[in-house]
């Protein structure tokens, strides 16, 4: 899919709105708070990451790979959601319906995650040796279908008309 394509999701948007949501409220942090100046960064790049990372899983239809980002952009989500409410227990920080908003977002955002993921085509993954991001009922292969790194040969990628290499 396109980043054109991606950006149209309704998940996509909605990481979006949640981007725009924490900028302003990072806007309101007082300057001269160092612990919250070190949190608005963190809420910032969590905040970057999810947009990325669905645009990744977007990026190829390989159920293992949207996996992957799927887990990594739960774990921005989820941190963005504890950093943003822990903002409600400092007191140099006003800012107390932002929290309610942006946590209220991110609840939306998990519901349409979880439709998202539901969507991964199951069909179509190569087998993590890991045993994390394989499909559910998925098979290993057998030992002689196996990746071996002895395997690869280079030249195979390479176009044999293509002399400029």
């Amino acid at each position: 899919m396109s980043l054109d394509k991606s950006r149209e999701l309704p998940i996509y948007k909605k990481s979006e709105q949640i981007y725009s949501l924490v900028e302003s409220l990072l806007a309101s942090i007082p300057e001269e708070d160092d612990y919250l100046q070190a949190t608005k960064h963190m809420m910032l790049d969590d905040a970057m990451i999810i947009s990325a990372k669905i645009a990744g899983a977007e990026g190829g239809n390989l159920y293992s790979i949207r996996m992957q980002n799927a887990a990594i952009i739960r774990d921005h989500a989820m941190h963005l959601y504890v950093q943003v409410g822990s903002l409600r227990f400092h007191k140099s920080f006003k800012e107390v319906e932002y929290v309610k908003l942006i946590r209220k977002e991110i609840d939306e955002f998990r519901l349409l995650f979880i439709e998202w993921v539901a969507s991964f085509d199951t069909n179509n993954h190569f087998w993590d040796e890991w045993g994390l991001f394989n499909p559910p009922g998925a098979i290993p292969p057998s030992e002689d279908e196996t990746y071996n790194d002895d395997d690869f040969d280079i030249n195979d990628f390479l176009n044999d008309d293509d002399d400029d290499f």
